[in-house]
């Protein structure tokens, strides 16, 4: 038995859901821990590849600044379907906290009103800098917005105050009220 986390090895797990409100918040809050995720998307074969890029969130949107012309472009042009992953840098399981979007990617075009808005929430004056840019300088090309359908989020502490560690959240409001017993499962 652990002395520092004995509620690790209680089991059942429970079983409790967040309310809609909390679960959002929980994902908000993961994904400004940190910037850089790992992106899947599907190859031309239809086996998957999973990249580390930058990401930034407005909400529950995530927004990504790819190579123009990279394999996960193309990919995405071929398929949007895209899985992406996040998670808080710590050691130990105690500690675990992440979560998992899967939706689609819509490549957005310089200068249209989303590519504008999507630059509001894209951190590129850091960018600039480590490219050597001009800090003021909107960088050229598509920006990439992932809409998430499905989130899985993780966090094992949520344990300690009695709910599933695995919370579900659904796009669609009718599966996130029947997602059942354990967090969707």
């Amino acid at each position: 038995m652990s002395i520092a986390h004995p509620w690790l090895e209680e089991t059942p797990w429970p079983t409790t859901l967040l309310s809609k409100q909390q679960l959002e918040a929980k994902i908000e809050r993961i994904s400004t821990l940190t910037n850089i995720g790992y992106m899947g998307t599907v190859r031309k074969d239809g086996s998957p590849i999973v990249s580390p890029v930058e990401f930034y969130a407005h909400h529950l949107a995530l927004y990504i600044f790819p190579q123009p012309n990279s394999p996960k472009v193309k990919a995405i042009k071929r398929d949007p379907r895209i899985s992406f992953a996040v998670a808080n840098p710590m050691a130990g399981w105690a500690c675990v906290m992440g979560a998992q979007f899967f939706g689609k990617g819509t490549l957005l075009d310089p200068g249209t009103p989303e590519w504008e808005e999507g630059m509001k929430v894209f951190k590129y004056p850091a960018s600039n800098f480590e490219m050597g840019r001009d800090f003021d300088r909107l960088p050229p090309g598509q920006l990439l917005r992932i809409d998430p359908d499905r989130i899985v989020y993780t966090e094992h502490m949520l344990r300690k105050e009695g709910y599933a560690p695995r919370q579900i959240w659904h796009k669609d409001k009718d599966v996130q009220a029947n997602q059942g017993k354990y967090a969707g499962t």
